[in-house]
């Protein structure tokens, strides 16, 4: 089995790229509309494509050849922070998303965003999103994971919508998947999984940071939100900012790294069993 690809959207500073680094995969694209965060990815990534504009960017030329897609969709308007106005707010950018799901066709999808996300408008706008990833031929699991549940000083609770597409016979096979496939079932989307416990898979190979400096200045930075350093010591005013800002809008890629263990151990599982 070869090394899975995975492709990045709403990337931020790369917090799902760098969980995939991690796991050993080839990080094939990303897609950020920030100049701060395009720096930062084309820095530490410059061989995946940088994509600047979901909405102006056709990612067609890669149908077929991404196993795992990841974005943190925009929370802003389904965050208890903000206006809370949903699909009314420009920033709804799920179904762009959708759009270049569609165009890709990955085996597996992960998406998050605020646990805010689940609620607004009595759940519609979550059960629409999952239910898009159904009719797109995806089995569908969503989970409540807190930051904390990677011993993070924070809780940082936060919505993961995970879904796979190994069940849906021929509908999408471009890894030639045996039609024998399915056959093969996974649970169906069921109520939130919710985890309040840590997640004590720890191994010494694991590229784990230490928490026990927190409190930390500024109120978003590394040492409280499992990303690199480097950023820290920024000195502009401008990305000073900009960095600050980052961090704080960036998933925490310790929980993504453990989503991404459990999809590679189901995937290994899925080839030894075919």
């Amino acid at each position: 089995m070869g090394i899975l690809t995975h492709g990045s959207l709403f990337s931020g500073i790369g917090g799902f790229d760098l969980a995939a680094e991690w796991m050993g995969w080839e990080n094939k694209f990303h897609c950020e509309w920030n100049e701060f965060g395009q720096r930062v990815l084309s820095y530490y990534w410059p061989d995946a494509e940088l994509f600047k504009d979901i909405t102006k960017s056709d990612f067609s030329k890669y149908y077929g050849t991404i196993d795992i897609i990841s974005g943190g969709f925009p929370c802003q308007p389904y965050s208890t922070a903000g206006k809370r106005l949903g699909k009314e707010d420009k920033r709804h950018l799920w179904p762009e998303m959708l759009r270049v799901i569609r165009e890709v066709a990955p085996r597996y999808v992960v998406g998050e965003n605020v646990l805010g996300f689940t609620h607004w408008n009595g759940g519609l706008v979550f059960e629409e999103v999952c239910t898009d990833l159904e009719n797109e031929g995806y089995d569908v699991q969503s989970y409540i994971l807190p930051a904390t549940g990677k011993n993070a000083p924070h809780r940082r609770e936060r919505v993961w919508i995970i879904a796979n597409a190994l069940n849906n016979g021929n509908k999408r096979e471009p890894h030639g998947i045996s039609n024998e496939s399915q056959n093969k079932r996974i649970p169906k989307r069921n109520d939130l999984q919710q985890s309040e416990e840590p997640i004590n898979l720890r191994s010494k190979l694991e590229p784990f940071i230490r928490w026990d400096s927190f409190p930390n200045e500024p109120a978003f930075c590394s040492g409280n939100d499992g990303l690199p350093s480097e950023l820290d010591g920024v000195t502009f005013s401008k990305w000073r900012n900009e960095s600050i800002k980052a961090y704080g809008n960036a998933v925490v890629p310790q929980v993504v790294y453990e989503i991404f263990k459990s999809i590679q151990a189901y995937e290994n599982e899925y080839r030894n069993y075919f």
